[in-house]
Order: C-alpha cells, then sequence, then structure tokens
C-alpha cells in the first residue's frame, strides 16, 4: 500500500505548476559540485529507471534490486571511510582512478585483483602488503580497487597506525555488514620504540577473536619487514636471544599473505607512462619533443618513477 501512494506520487502530473516551475524542473541541474559522480550517475540511472515502470510491481522491484545492489545509510552511498571521533566516517573527496589508468605493473595488479575477486566472491582471500620504491603506485592500485569493485559490495577503511588500538571496536562494527571491507593502511612502517604494530598483529593473526570473513587489510610500504632494523641488533649484547628478537620483528610482514613488489621503472617504462598519461589527458606534444621534455624533468625532480612521470604532465598542463 506504502508503494502505491508512492508511484502515484512519482507519477503526478506537475502540468498546473507555472512555466517558471516547469522550466526548473526540465532543466533540473545539482545546485552543488557534483563531488561523486559515479554516485550521481548511480542515482539518476534510477530515477530513470523508475519512470520508465508501467506498474507498482515492476516499481517496487526496481528499488528492491536497486537497494540488494547498492545498500543503504553510509555503506551503501559512499566507497570510502576513515575513523575519527571513534567512528566510522565517510570519505566524500575521492579520486576516479582505474587500474587501467595506471600504466605498467601488469603482473603485480593482476595478483592484486585476483585475490581481491576471490575475496569478493566469498572464496578464502589473503591479506596483502605492497612494498617497494616510492612513487610507483602502490597506494594508487589499492585505491583504484574502489572504483574497479563499489558495485560489487567493495569499500574501503583508511587506519592510521596511532589508531591500530581501536581496530577490535571497528571489526566489531564491520562484522555483520553485508559488504566486503578492505582496512587500508598506507605508508606503513614502525620504527623502534613504535608498539603499535603489536595490535596490528593480534587483530591479523594471533588473537582470540576470529577476524570477519567479510574483512581484509592491504597496506603499502616501502620496507619490506615494516619495523625499523639495525646492525646493532645483530649485536645486541642486553637480549640474550638475539634470534627471537629478530624474528619478532619480522613476524608482522609474515602476517600478510600475499606480499607484492614495486620497482622503479627503466628509462623505457619510464617514458610508456609519459606517453600513456599524455594521450589520457589529450596532451598535444610531438613525442620526441615530449620525451626530451620528460626526460630533462626527471633529471630535476627525483628520477624514474610513475610519480615524476604524473608530476611530469601535470607541468605540462599546467602551461
Amino acid at each position: 500500500n506504502d508503494f502505491k501512494i508512492i508511484f502515484k506520487m512519482f507519477n503526478t502530473d506537475f502540468s498546473c505548476l507555472t512555466l517558471l516551475q516547469q522550466n526548473l524542473i526540465n532543466n533540473f541541474v545539482p545546485s552543488k559540485p557534483v563531488i561523486n559522480q559515479e554516485l550521481f550517475d548511480i542515482s539518476r540511472s534510477l530515477q530513470n529507471s523508475l519512470t520508465n515502470c508501467k506498474d507498482v510491481n515492476e516499481f517496487y522491484d526496481t528499488l528492491e534490486k536497486f537497494f540488494l545492489t547498492y545498500g543503504v545509510g553510509k555503506f551503501g552511498l559512499n566507497k570510502a571511510f576513515r575513523y575519527e571521533n571513534n567512528e566510522i566516517c565517510p570519505i566524500i573527496h575521492i579520486g576516479n582512478g582505474r587500474l587501467d589508468q595506471l600504466i605498467g605493473y601488469e603482473s603485480q595488479k593482476k595478483i592484486l585483483t585476483k585475490n581481491t575477486e576471490a575475496f569478493l566472491s566469498g572464496k578464502k582471500a589473503n591479506n596483502v602488503l605492497l612494498y617497494g620504491d616510492s612513487g610507483t603506485g602502490k597506494s594508487s592500485s589499492i585505491k583504484a580497487l574502489l572504483n574497479e569493485y563499489y558495485k560489487d559490495g567493495l569499500r574501503m577503511i583508511e587506519i592510521y597506525k596511532h589508531q591500530f588500538k581501536y581496530l577490535p571496536s571497528i571489526i566489531q562494527e564491520l562484522q555483520s555488514r553485508n559488504y566486503k571491507f578492505i582496512l587500508f593502511m598506507d605508508d606503513l612502517s614502525f620504527e623502534e620504540f613504535e608498539i603499535e604494530y603489536k595490535y596490528l598483529k593480534a587483530v591479523i593473526e594471533g588473537g582470540l577473536e576470529k577476524k570477519p570473513d567479510n574483512i581484509l587489510i592491504y597496506a603499502t610500504s616501502n620496507r619490506r619487514h615494516l619495523v625499523k632494523q639495525t646492525w646493532s641488533d645483530r649485536q645486541d649484547q642486553d637480549e640474550v636471544n638475539i634470534n627471537d628478537a629478530k624474528q619478532e620483528k619480522i613476524s608482522l610482514s609474515s602476517r600478510f599473505g600475499v606480499k607484492i613488489l614495486y620497482t622503479h621503472p627503466n628509462r623505457q617504462n619510464y617514458l610508456e607512462i609519459v606517453d600513456g598519461l599524455a594521450k589520457q589527458y589529450n596532451l598535444q606534444i610531438p613525442q620526441e619533443e615530449l620525451h626530451q621534455k620528460a626526460l630533462t624533468w626527471e633529471i630535476r625532480y627525483g628520477g624514474f618513477s610513475g610519480r615524476t612521470a604524473k608530476q611530469f604532465i601535470n607541468a605540462m598542463l599546467g602551461r
């Protein structure tokens, strides 16, 4: 009965309105800038589908399918979140990058997507550590997963290491949701005096409470073993069991079942990235001139990397 009323309201004839009011309705534009274009497009698609419904049953089925696919509330209407003020809050401004826009690193992306797709399909999947050189696309690869798999129920929570002590509370809130969550930890590393990694170790594997099947941890780091090690560790006169101390420091990274290495591209790969980005942004410059400028930029601003290539293209677009 409720849907009969809603269906009738949705199909009400507004021809009785004044010409000015009709013009406002027929030429509706958002009153604010569109922040999340994908969600805006999804909402418009729903509106069009409802407009084409012939009866209340079709109207009901369309809404039911929509909410089964995208859900409701903050987890249904947003892709990414962060933990602040003791609650999970949506991140409104997020990038629209996709994996195919990340040029190169095909084998790395294949491993990452295969693990993620297994996770989304309800199969067993591993926590993932992306490690290696800076500026090579580790963080971009993980963030691109949101745009690839949002419609499949993937959501991402950004967690900082000073918040690791709240991980049990965060997991408790997420475990009963009908979504798949990736806890994203960017630029993860620890100095010798930082002990937050112990909370993370317990959550990943080792605590009494089982980590829910709808949660995985994806992290990036420039270090493979995450916890800083020094030469003095090998000659520690205070530690009786030196090997135990070393194992303590590398035990965190061993809890990530999949470890993916990202290294700096060589000269040719760097230029391929530059060419790909120039094509994406429709930058009209002869290739020979583009390569010459890109190599000059690389010498001045930090070596061969995807980040350097992106910064170079940004500079060219700004001229």
